[in-house]
């Protein structure tokens, strides 16, 4: 499978071992950054994803699978509707909407905004971000951006329809989790808007939240994240981690094509799963 990070931009080791012990293949990549990429997340061609998920075809992968958090989960999203042979994709804080870019282009330029994303050099609609938004911490402080997604759609509706990743057209399975307490973007009504639009259309999803978890839910195995000196990440390490727990079952349902578990540590993260 294809592991994303979200705009750290780091290359996930841990999540790829852990991965690897349950017997799959994980490969994760420099998306952006890199030698000859954009130093931000801007205009970022998808067929960037697509050479990766070719290499790991071309290793004799029985099943394609991709993970994404946050930003990589934007792209796992679209993947699973530009690539009709993805199987499986699971999407950490998700959003249902593609955004403007996070930081410059190829031209080292931020703005103007433009898409995150490009499909065979043709850049998708996105949602751009309003100008006038503040931050409400004192200076100098870790800060939440919530409110800044929040703000932006409400300045801008018109453009919110064509910016919708179309996830009734991926024949891809879905398992989407967030957490309700995430300060980065609303992962949690992101992830129900496109298990609305999954099943708006009579296709299967799966939507594990967790009310107190924040926008970094943690995989069993997976240490936790440090704190960041930039921004509020929202709940708490082990919110975050009981979120993962919950979800955990069916991600390896996903990725492997085999049922649940259905021993003692897989029915107590059930118990505290909300999917629907």
């Amino acid at each position: 499978m294809l592991v994303l990070s979200g705009s750290s931009g780091r290359i996930e080791q841990e999540r790829c071992r852990l991965l690897a012990r349950e017997g799959v293949a994980a490969l994760s990549i420099r998306w952006f950054g890199g030698p000859g990429q954009p130093p931000g997340i801007c205009e970022v061609p998808l067929e960037t994803f697509v050479s990766a998920l070719d290499r790991l075809r071309a290793e004799g992968a029985r099943r394609i699978s991709v993970l994404g958090v946050s930003k990589g989960a934007e792209a796992a999203l679209h993947l699973s509707v530009l690539q009709p042979d993805i199987d499986a994709v699971v999407a950490l804080s998700p959003t249902s909407l593609t955004w403007a870019n996070i930081g410059p282009g190829r031209d080292g330029s931020a703005m103007p905004l433009r898409s995150s994303w490009t499909w065979r050099g043709q850049p998708l609609p996105f949602v751009p971000y309003d100008s006038g938004w503040t931050a409400s911490e004192p200076a100098g402080t870790p800060v939440s951006v919530l409110g800044w997604y929040e703000q932006s759609l409400r300045a801008c509706p018109d453009q919110v329809p064509a910016a919708a990743i179309p996830v009734e057209r991926s024949a891809a399975e879905l398992v989407l989790v967030a957490g309700g307490d995430d300060l980065m973007w609303p992962s949690l009504r992101y992830a129900e808007e496109l298990a609305a639009r999954r099943r708006a259309a009579g296709l299967p999803v799966r939507l594990v939240t967790r009310a107190d978890a924040g926008h970094r839910p943690r995989l069993p195995g997976e240490g936790v994240v440090p704190a960041s000196g930039t921004f509020r990440h929202g709940g708490s390490p082990a919110a975050d981690a009981a979120l993962g727990a919950a979800a955990w079952p069916y991600i390896r349902h996903a990725l492997l094509g085999r049922g649940p578990d259905t021993g003692p540590a897989a029915s107590a993260a059930a118990r505290q799963d909300s999917s629907k």
